[in-house]
């Protein structure tokens, strides 16, 4: 149980006792993948810690559109969970697992006490709040301003890593770029038309990847 304290670098220099407390509250956790985690005017009970799995963070307007604002990964924590811990707020978001979780589950008491009590906690936290808030500056940058079209190939290509076959809608790829489902037909059906992918439903294949890394790369997000 004490092992996964090494996982997350900045809880290392945790003195010793505010080590072992933290170690005797928290509790691992298995979570099956497609479980919502935490969704709006949900209070967060704990603090978790992801040791393995992928979580997806995401909006939902009231006309059901959806944008995806960031992920957590493993060895890292949610900064929404981290806000709402620190004003005793409601989420305004849900978390959904995309894969099957481990995480750490740190009590929101056990949080409260080595916020107050331990500098090297404090760091932690604030070191991982600042990280995600400067990505999610980025994300707000990229929706106001970039282009649709060098967007999309980026994602296309994140999605896609080593594999041909992206298993992904067009309403997943709107939610990804925060824009509307019809805009990203319309720039997927060009993508098509340059013979760069290939549509079927439920799916992507990249079928030129060099001329959509090239692409990619003239047109930088």
């Amino acid at each position: 149980m004490t092992e996964w304290i090494d996982r997350f670098p900045g809880l290392v220099a945790l003195h010793a006792p505010v080590r072992d407390r933290l170690v005797a509250s928290a509790r691992v956790i298995e979570v099956p993948a497609d479980t919502v985690i935490f969704g709006p005017g949900r209070p967060p009970e704990n603090l978790l810690l992801l040791l393995d799995g992928q979580v997806r963070v995401q909006q939902i307007a009231e006309n059901g559109r959806e944008i995806v604002l960031y992920r957590v990964h493993s060895g890292e924590s949610c900064v929404l969970t981290t806000a709402c811990l620190l004003a005793f707020e409601d989420y305004t978001a849900e978390g959904i697992a995309e894969t099957d979780l481990r995480a750490v589950a740190i009590p929101r008491a056990s949080f409260d006490e080595a916020m107050s009590t331990s500098p090297e906690f404090r760091r932690f936290v604030f070191a991982a709040y600042s990280k995600r808030i400067t990505d999610l500056f980025l994300t707000v940058e990229e929706i106001a301003f970039g282009r649709v079209d060098s967007r999309l190939a980026h994602k296309l290509l994140e999605l896609a890593g080593d594999r041909a076959v992206v298993p992904v809608t067009h309403g997943n790829l709107a939610a990804e770029l925060g824009t509307a489902r019809e805009v990203i037909s319309r720039q997927m059906a060009e993508f098509q038309r340059r013979l760069w992918v290939e549509q079927k439903r439920g799916q992507v294949t990249i079928i030129d990847r060099p001329a959509l890394e090239a692409f990619a790369r003239a047109n930088p997000i």
